[in-house]
């Protein structure tokens, strides 16, 4: 049965529709954006120099002083700056001396500059003006240990991978409500005890749990809304759907600002999750869902409730008229000689091409999206802030696309986003030093490649239609 076609007699874009879509499954998409990227600052990775006990009582009134004592220069990236990884051999028990009792002045001539070098012996200092502490400065990931951040960044991300492979066949088994608060309460304990881990390994462990329900998180208010409407409303639930997961961004940079400690950024980003839970009763499922699979009274139950808020009216037996609608369709079907298959998809020489295109555009444009937020900490300057611009400048961008993708298209549209967020982009390698332009052609860069994201979905849905 086409369950579009029976939808206008409940209102297929009432009032019902609104009120779930913009009261419900849109805060419902905000965790997503918190998870996927708050590891950018729990494990930020603070400016360090080897720690030299003997120095430890001016660390903290004079760290540029003490690492200026302690920490070699080196040429690195382009410039000449403090080793992270290595130190002075100097007497640091007579400079301390010098410096107690003589003063700073005196401590400072007492020192040369052709000391010998060697590698940090007693662990490491790091910079504290921006973060009181990461999951890098908890456990010294640094100098031997600096791939490890990576490491459970590539573990975050293979987590999600699984999850999208297994919680899609859960959403099609259990329903999409229950599904999603199944996802939404693993994010929630995972996030929570990844706060109270104490090695490592036990953190990467609760990260990658967290990581395996993020694209679920994302995709089950995404589907529960283009399922509760008619087809001519999906942009609306698309573009919703990402001003949401922006929004989670702009509000994730806002936490960051006030818990600077990974601890409690991780409990800050998780526990109010909790609050979701209270919509459980409001948040229907999707009658499609239902419809398909035989609960013809539970979805005539939602239907009715859709009926009376969006000012329709239903016959008293509407359960055994949708019965009825989906038997009659079952005797119209022509029998399914053939099954298809991933192949099917490279059969013709016109969908071959489609989907080598649209193939190598979703690996673009996922490459280049994700690159790019989690690059926005490392433009210089504030990286709260960056990230904070990072998540704003979408906003612009979907209002823009709302009326666009029904008047102009979609493949122009694609076209012409990629390009500008492409040039932008590229841009930025001849104003590396000029940090303002290169924010604002990142901004740029950053709105094409998020107005791309949007088209391209639509653009692949045309594309198997066509076929």
């Amino acid at each position: 049965m086409d369950f579009d076609s029976i939808l206008p007699q409940v209102g297929s874009f009432g009032p019902y529709q609104k009120f779930i879509i913009c009261g419900v499954l849109l805060p419902a998409v905000i965790p997503c954006a918190f998870h996927a990227y708050s590891q950018l600052f729990i494990a930020a990775r603070p400016g360090h120099w080897c720690r030299v006990p003997e120095l430890d009582p001016w660390v903290l009134e004079y760290p540029d002083v003490v690492r200026n004592f302690s920490a070699p220069l080196e040429f690195r990236d382009g410039a000449w700056r403090f080793s992270e990884c290595l130190a002075f051999k100097r007497n640091y028990t007579d400079l301390a001396e010098i410096w107690r009792t003589q003063g700073l002045s005196h401590a400072t001539e007492s020192i040369s500059n052709d000391a010998e070098v060697t590698s940090c012996k007693d662990g490491w200092n790091y910079e504290r003006k921006l973060f009181s502490s990461t999951v890098i400065t908890e456990w010294n990931l640094v100098c031997e240990k600096n791939s490890y951040a990576t490491v459970a960044l590539v573990l975050f991300g293979v987590g999600g991978l699984i999850g999208n492979y297994v919680f899609g066949y859960l959403q099609d088994f259990w329903g999409r409500r229950p599904s999603f608060y199944a996802y939404l309460l693993l994010e929630i304990l995972a996030g929570s005890l990844s706060a109270l881990t104490w090695s490592y390994a036990s953190w990467v462990f609760f990260r990658t749990l967290v990581g395996v329900t993020v694209p679920a998180i994302l995709a089950s208010p995404y589907v529960l809304a283009i399922e509760l409407v008619g087809p001519s409303k999906r942009v609306f639930c698309t573009i919703v759907s990402n001003i949401a997961y922006s929004l989670g961004l702009v509000f994730l940079a806002c936490i960051v600002y006030i818990f600077r400690d990974w601890r409690y950024l991780t409990l800050a980003v998780s526990l109010p999750l909790f609050l979701l839970f209270g919509c459980f009763a409001i948040l229907p499922e999707s009658p499609r869902w239902l419809v398909a699979t035989g609960k013809f009274d539970e979805a005539a139950v939602i239907m009715r409730k859709m009926a009376q808020m969006n000012g329709k009216v239903l016959p008293p037996d509407y359960e055994e008229y949708l019965r009825m609608k989906v038997e009659a369709a079952v005797e119209q079907a022509t029998p399914e000689t053939r099954t298809y298959g991933i192949m099917d998809l490279l059969i013709t020489p016109n969908m071959r091409k489609k989907t080598l295109i649209i193939t190598f555009i979703w690996f673009a444009n996922t490459s280049v999206y994700v690159g790019l937020s989690y690059y926005a900490p490392a433009l210089g300057g504030n990286e709260i802030w960056n990230f904070f611009l990072a998540g704003l400048v979408e906003l612009p961008t979907y209002i823009f696309l709302w009326p666009s993708l029904t008047f102009l298209g979609r493949r122009w549209i694609l076209c012409a986003s990629m390009v500008v967020g492409g040039v932008a982009c590229l841009a930025t390698f001849l104003v590396q030093q000029e940090h303002v332009v290169m924010l604002i052609l990142y901004c740029i860069g950053k709105m094409g490649i998020s107005s791309a994201f949007v088209v391209l979905h639509w653009l692949h849905l045309s594309c198997i239609q066509l076929w």
